[in-house]
């Protein structure tokens, strides 16, 4: 353990990184100083010695070297302190994917699959989608903290083109996108995904009542602080349509412009390509278009980057979808019918996700997880995608598709 790193615990919180951000009853210490805890049984001080060593009292008696186990409480309160992605235990993970599987015969809408760079694929995730001890809910206790607290050295934006009540649905001026950015000066992620309404403002409401029927995707990535300014860049690329945020003045500027709405691109070029490294370094590629780009995402600009031809999946109810096109350099393909590994194939008109895999099985492995469908209105509208060559990735989400369109001859 480092000097001047703070470390908090709380002997009451087994479940210690969700319970002891949520009550907030945190102490803090250093190497060379006590920290004191404040618990609602007991005070107790733990002692940090200059090797890193700890010794834990009772205040005013030694303490049974037995419960000196509870100190594994303190470092998961330790650990919860910081931003980042969050599996349903509420560790600290370097990123996800969720894919919410849809609503078949009415039933199992909330049921969702979970990746992360441990799995080697999909995993059926243990509790619903709408649960406190969900990812989604794990990953967002620092927001849910800060609308209860105002928690001091954070900030966030939220954006949505069909935010949740009171907020209006933006004008097609902003980008077809959805997806969140929080942080403070050390850490942060990135949470993008396909959920209208998304998300609600506590944790008892953050998944919406519209959310049980349709398929949606996420995905999580957790960086350092100092990503932010360019990822900022890439929102404003897209034009994201932010409801509500909270950035403090000391912050990154190019955050407040993208929740002042009027930054975005005045000249050309109209798209951007930002090389991203996690925090645990991995690599991922956000592609962001601005509306006056005048093109498909895919075959008009992913195309040009993935080097293969891929399966492209959009909304099932599009009123003017584009076609499977293979004028293009790289053939693209629409997917028509997907099967999870949880369901029996159903139709796209189920599934709201919109992600695409290339076929090359051999060089070029990339998946993309979008916010825009393959729709004639969205080439006049912002938008991107996070993608990623990871092979894991790329597996699972090729096996999902079942069929697809082929080109029109």
């Amino acid at each position: 353990m480092s000097s001047g790193i703070p470390y908090t615990w709380d002997t009451d919180c087994i479940r210690a990184s969700a319970t002891c951000r949520a009550e907030g009853r945190l102490g803090k210490g250093t190497k060379h100083h006590p920290l004191e805890i404040q618990s609602t049984t007991t005070k107790k001080v733990v002692y940090l010695s200059d090797s890193g060593s700890s010794s834990l009292h009772t205040v005013g008696e030694r303490m049974d070297w037995k419960r000196l186990t509870l100190v594994f409480c303190w470092l998961e309160c330790a650990s919860a302190a910081g931003i980042s992605c969050r599996n349903e235990q509420g560790q600290a993970v370097d990123w996800y994917i969720l894919y919410k599987q849809p609503s078949i015969n009415d039933e199992n809408g909330l049921v969702y699959l979970y990746m992360d760079e441990s799995t080697g694929g999909w995993v059926p995730a243990h509790n619903p989608i709408d649960d406190q001890k969900s990812a989604l809910a794990q990953t967002l206790l620092p927001l849910f903290q800060h609308f209860t607290n105002e928690t001091i050295n954070f900030g966030y934006i939220l954006y949505n083109d069909q935010p949740p009540e009171p907020f209006k649905t933006a004008s097609s001026s902003f980008g077809h996108s959805k997806g969140l950015v929080m942080m403070d000066q050390e850490t942060g992620i990135w949470l993008s995904h396909s959920t209208p309404h998304f998300p609600g403002f506590d944790i008892t409401g953050f998944w919406p009542n519209s959310g049980y029927a349709n398929g949606q995707t996420f995905i999580c990535g957790t960086y350092k602080y100092s990503a932010f300014r360019n990822i900022a860049v890439q929102l404003q690329y897209i034009h994201v349509y932010s409801f509500d945020a909270y950035i403090p003045e000391y912050f990154y500027p190019e955050l407040q412009c993208v929740v002042d709405k009027g930054c975005y691109p005045k000249k050309t070029p109209w798209d951007r390509q930002l090389n991203m490294t996690s925090l645990g370094g991995h690599s991922f590629i956000s592609y962001a278009k601005y509306s006056r780009y005048h093109d498909d995402l895919y075959s008009g600009l992913l195309d040009k980057h993935l080097e293969s031809a891929f399966y492209a999946k959009s909304w099932g109810r599009l009123l003017d979808p584009l076609p499977s096109n293979c004028s293009v350099d790289f053939s693209v393909y629409n997917v028509e019918t997907v099967q999870l590994p949880t369901t029996e194939p159903y139709s796209i008109t189920k599934d709201h996700s919109k992600w695409c895999v290339t076929m090359d099985s051999k060089l070029h492995r990339w998946t993309c997880i979008a916010d825009m469908n393959r729709e004639v209105s969205q080439e006049h509208r912002g938008g991107g995608a996070i993608c990623t060559d990871n092979a894991a990735v790329w597996s699972a989400f090729l096996d999902i598709v079942n069929t697809y369109q082929p080109c029109q001859s």
